[in-house]
């Protein structure tokens, strides 16, 4: 990959919140700036809960997001890779996000070196080890034998159970948690605790929906909060020497 080229990071759309009147604009702007990008992205990440809700049936998929998925295909078929992580509300993506737009899935923290720099990325969900109630619901929706008796329900009825499902989200009620200071954010112990056993030089996660760059304790490393699209806006942009987080306008 060129040095010239830039690696981006966006997470939390959470595409289809609230109904399609009230998302559509929301994927226009997204879409814009997947436009804006591609001309100088080397990869693009995208650290889960893209969509509010999303489960794929053999032949059937959600309704809607087209501006989205056209975008994200043309970009892949321009040889540009994508990458999407699945997160606590789009956990149910298999096959045909990646055979009809490219995408190359994770269903988990990836490790990887961009740059000569080391990456630890995550949608960051379920990183605290005490949170027993998280991590048996999602244990419980990673289930395959879950999977296949929500399969078995009509897609009006499952996609709908789905979306009122989701909706149920603080975010929809346009809560968020303020920054708690290092001591308390989840992300700032989870960086800090992975250090002690190896070297990474960002920790990027999705999930708590505010816009956050900080240090870590050993001082050179950064742990950066994508922020959201419900509110902020924001995105990650690396070019090989510095990390940004910034935020799209649209203009």
């Amino acid at each position: 990959m060129s040095r010239n080229k830039k690696i981006y990071f966006a997470s939390d759309a959470h595409f289809g919140l609230s109904g399609p009147d009230k998302s559509l604009p929301r994927e226009k702007l997204f879409a814009r700036w997947l436009e804006d990008i591609k001309k100088d992205a080397g990869e693009i990440y995208l650290l889960g809960d893209i969509f509010d809700f999303w489960f794929e049936y053999k032949q059937v998929v959600p309704r809607g997001y087209t501006r989205i998925l056209g975008k994200i295909a043309e970009i892949t078929d321009d040889g540009i890779p994508v990458h999407f992580f699945t997160g606590n509300h789009d956990i149910w993506a298999f096959d045909y996000l990646p055979r009809e737009t490219g995408v190359i899935i994770h269903k988990g923290p990836l490790i990887t070196e961009i740059y000569g720099k080391r990456f630890y990325l995550a949608h960051g969900d379920g990183l605290d080890d005490s949170d027993k109630g998280f991590k048996l619901l999602k244990k419980i929706f990673t289930s395959p034998l879950l999977q296949w008796l929500f399969a078995r329900l009509h897609p009006n009825f499952a996609i709908w159970f789905g979306h009122k499902w989701s909706h149920k989200s603080r975010y929809s009620k346009e809560l968020i948690t303020p920054y708690k200071g290092d001591e308390q954010e989840e992300h700032m112990i989870f960086a800090n605790r992975m250090l002690d056993q190896e070297h990474f030089d960002y920790f990027v996660f999705g999930h708590r929906h505010i816009p956050l760059d900080l240090p870590l304790k050993n001082g050179s490393s950064r742990c950066i909060n994508l922020g959201d699209w419900l509110w902020h806006f924001t995105y990650g942009v690396f070019d090989g020497e510095k990390m940004e987080v910034k935020e799209f306008s649209g203009k």
